[in-house]
């Protein structure tokens, strides 16, 4: 390319402002490297001519072998195809390729190295945002390889306000378009600005420009434009400028001229649509091979997109199964709770400390309603027509039984020593015999003993016969559940009886520390099978757990074998034989000793069944613990008739229970 060489684009015009030293219709020619890096300015009001003139100046281009990118806003320069073979890429179906930023870099090498001519259409494109990312990357793609190629090529940018406008911010994109504005042309990049609106173009673009083509302007702040710029006799004269008729103002010749330029040669798409059909021209394709190129970057696109349409699928399927498991989970946890509250509802623990209540229990009703029927036996005894020598009732009397004062020879019939060692004998009974109702005789509901014995034997089997499975299963499978070192820690509560969790984790083999020890007490705890005792101490609490689950009912002989049913799940062999508190070297003699501890533990041992409330004044009782002689008031039990089945019943229900069979040999 010579740097001599020109287009003829215009020639000179007659009027205000015409070249002094040109005759009107002389040749105006442009050089082509002045074109091709410069920056250049078109303006004038629609209709003027505008875009016919940058036609112009690119058949001439193109006529030369010089290739142009021209970023087309309103899809008006198609009509080049008539005649060039122009790749026209954007986003409608009328274009050879759908492209987006994806394409940029291989975009920017088709022009710059392949010297394809390119119409970047960016009108089709429904979101702005996504046009203006393709051409920022495009122009960032030929700003780049420019620095390397330092080839001359031309950009040519319609409706240049609405990236680098004059009153408002830039984007990036404008940014980049000022850029190849100021230093673009030092690697060879031109660019050409056109707008209709010079006013609403930013200065610091129009100021750099190396030629301005003025073409007719009517808004007074455009035409004050064109007087600051060219003088005020042509911002007068610009008004009254004919279609295609312009001011050039050019640096290299230091001119401004009154020029008219030539008519477009291809179909002008940009033209106003007349009454008459349209008729669309036939357009030259550009290669195949070009095209697919670029559709090897749209189906790996689209790949990848569907790739990523997949795994979003994928992904809400993921978060549905999700959301169906945390519903699954938070019905499984409703579950639970509601066979934890059967479990403790069939224990007798339905407000037990460690679920947060106070620590009441459904035994202390039942406790209740023991004492009352001892109250009941009283009552009963006092008010009979006949005193109970026949049946021992008006011998025995714990000094605690309100009831005494009704008959005199209660108190006569009981030597002073029987009653202080019946108070002795058990000292909680005296206790317990203090809370129980004082009310007088009258207030006894007037039921049959017959009817009270019927109802204790009742209640009775249903506790032996309905529970004590129920009641094991239910402590080991609580037992089974927990780790196995906190099982260990259990074991050590069942050896010491009352200890601390530091020193039950370091006896199940753990470490000293707090929180370590802490961490494995605490499924212990949520499963109930220890009582806080004050202080940091816990106590162990299997054998208090089936005892409340039979409302203190139980023998204690029954208490000690569910007991140790219930202590398989974690106590190995050796240590079931001997109590939990005994020394572990009487480990051999725990077999030979095993029934004479039964019987220590039965008669006088800690055992606290609330049945043993009225046994100070049980004439048996008291028969039991005197060296004298049976009297004649102690009923037989030798006799051949055997008395009603009252094994595992309370003292109150089985005294009951011998008076209803004495009354039936009576009649």
């Amino acid at each position: 390319m010579s740097e001599q060489e020109t287009i003829h684009v215009a020639d000179v015009s007659e009027g205000i402002g015409g070249d002094a030293t040109a005759d009107p219709g002389s040749p105006v020619e442009l050089p082509v490297v002045d074109v091709l890096t410069g920056r250049s300015f078109i303006t004038g009001k629609s209709g003027s001519g505008k875009s016919n003139t940058a036609s112009v100046v690119i058949e001439n281009l193109l006529d030369n072998g010089f290739p142009v990118m021209i970023v087309d806003t309103d899809g008006e320069y198609y009509g080049l195809k008539e005649e060039y073979e122009i790749l026209h890429a954007g986003a409608d179906e009328e274009c050879d390729i759908v492209v987006s930023p994806e394409h940029a870099e291989k975009l920017a090498n088709l022009a710059l190295e392949q010297n394809v001519p390119i119409i970047l259409d960016v009108s089709g494109y429904l979101e702005e945002s996504t046009a203006n990312e393709l051409l920022l990357e495009v122009v960032k793609q030929l700003f780049a390889k420019e620095k390397r190629l330092k080839k001359p090529f031309l950009l040519v940018v319609e409706e240049c306000h609405e990236y680098i406008p004059e009153g408002g911010g830039m984007d990036e994109t404008g940014k980049m378009l000022i850029k190849v504005g100021k230093r673009g042309r030092k690697h060879g990049l031109g660019i050409v600005g056109i707008s209709q609106r010079p006013a609403d173009v930013k200065k610091d673009f129009i100021t750099q420009c190396d030629w301005l083509c003025w073409h007719r302007l009517t808004w007074d702040n455009d035409t004050k434009v064109v007087g600051r710029i060219l003088g005020s006799k042509y911002a007068s004269a610009v008004e009254d400028l004919g279609d295609g008729e312009a001011f050039l103002m050019t640096d290299w010749d230091e001119s401004i001229r009154r020029i008219q330029f030539h008519r477009k040669e291809t179909f002008d798409a940009g033209a106003t649509p007349g009454l008459d059909d349209f008729e669309r021209p036939e357009l030259k394709s550009v290669s195949s091979d070009l095209v697919g190129e670029l559709q090897s970057i749209s189906d790996e696109k689209a790949r990848r997109e569907s790739e990523l349409a997949d795994l979003r699928q994928e992904l809400e399927k993921k978060d549905q199964r999700i959301r169906q498991l945390e519903r699954e989970l938070e019905e499984a946890r409703d579950l639970s709770d509601m066979a934890d509250q059967f479990a403790q509802a069939l224990l007798g623990k339905a407000e037990a400390p460690y679920r947060g209540g106070d620590g009441r229990s459904v035994a202390s009703a039942k406790r209740r309603e023991q004492a009352g029927l001892a109250d009941y036996d009283a009552a009963v005894a006092a008010t009979e027509s006949v005193p109970g020598a026949e049946n021992g009732s008006g011998g025995d009397r714990s000094d605690s039984d309100p009831e005494d004062v009704a008959g005199p020879s209660s108190n006569d019939a009981d030597p002073p020593e029987n009653r202080g060692q019946s108070n002795d004998a058990n000292p909680n009974d005296a206790d317990s015999s203090d809370d129980v109702n004082t009310d007088s005789s009258d207030d006894v509901d007037p039921v049959t003993r017959a009817d009270v014995a019927e109802g204790a034997l009742r209640f009775d089997d249903a506790v032996q016969l309905g529970t004590r499975e129920a009641v094991i299963e239910e402590l080991r499978a609580r037992i089974e559940s927990l780790p196995a070192l906190s099982r260990g820690m259990l074991r050590h509560y069942r050896r010491e009886g009352v200890s601390d969790p530091v020193a039950a984790h370091i006896d199940a083999g753990g470490d000293g520390d707090t929180e370590h020890a802490y961490s494995r007490h605490r499924p212990i705890r949520k499963a109930g099978l220890l009582r806080h005792a004050g202080r940091g101490q816990y106590a162990y609490a299997v054998p208090d757990l089936i005892r409340e689950a039979y409302a203190d009912r139980l023998e204690e002989p029954a208490v000690r074998e569910t007991v140790r049913e219930v202590e398989t799940a974690f106590v190995p062999p050796a240590e079931r034989s001997y109590p939990p508190d005994a020394d572990p070297s009487d480990v051999e003699h725990a077999g030979s000793s095993d029934d004479e501890t039964s019987r220590s533990d039965t008669a006088g041992g800690d055992v606290d069944l609330v049945g043993t409330a009225g046994d100070a004044g049980h004439p048996d009782t008291a028969a039991a613990t005197d060296d004298t002689p049976d009297t004649d008031d102690t009923p037989d039990t030798d006799d051949d008739e055997p008395l009603p089945h009252t094994g595992g019943l309370s003292e109150v229900a089985r005294r009951i229970a011998e008076r209803g069979a004495d009354a039936a040999d009576t009649e």
